[in-house]
């Protein structure tokens, strides 16, 4: 897996300030998409070890609320495959932070029912994501108004209490803490 950048006090992809992890690869396409340059799977720099490392550092700060996953698309199955070990190493040495992860694939069309982007991590990467912001960006739907979303067809899901309920919970943004 490739990523195009690591942003290691980002404040607008998720609430406090975050480690945001930018990877390669997406199926999507979505018309407007502001990182078209990461749909190359190609695209940016190999995510190795050292990489791994870099963001477990960049954690450990109490100021740091937790880390997001954006793209790109982590959930494209060659993506999952990367990232389910990793974020095991982020919840195994901070479970205190919590986890963001923006999809273009819906939670109950493309994640939870076999879909192209459903494999054998999705599970594992699923029960690991405290808030699931899902949904194609779709241009015409475009606010820029809206909270930690680009358009408002997309949703922000407070997945944990969604996957325990096995009905969608929305997060409750200003509620402080998940």
């Amino acid at each position: 897996m490739n990523y195009g950048t690591i942003k290691k006090n980002d404040i607008a992809n998720g609430a406090g300030v975050r480690v945001s992890l930018f990877v390669s690869g997406c199926t999507h396409h979505c018309p407007g998409c502001f990182n078209e340059e990461a749909w190359d799977f190609n695209f940016g720099i190999p995510f190795t070890g050292e990489t791994q490392e870099e963001i477990l550092e960049a954690l450990a700060p109490d100021y740091i609320e937790g880390l997001t996953l954006l793209g790109g698309e982590p959930f494209e199955p060659e993506n999952q495959e990367v990232l389910v070990p990793f974020l095991e190493k982020v919840r195994a040495r901070y479970p205190q932070k919590n986890l963001w992860c923006y999809t273009g694939y819906t939670l109950e069309q493309d994640l939870l029912k076999d879909g192209r982007a459903r494999c054998e991590y999705t599970d594992r990467m699923l029960s690991m994501i405290d808030v699931l912001v899902d949904g194609r960006f779709v241009e015409a739907l475009k606010d820029i108004s809206l909270p930690f979303r680009g358009s408002s067809n997309q949703r922000i899901l407070n997945l944990r209490a969604t996957l325990e309920s096995g009905s969608v919970k929305l997060l409750e943004l200003g509620s402080g803490r998940i």
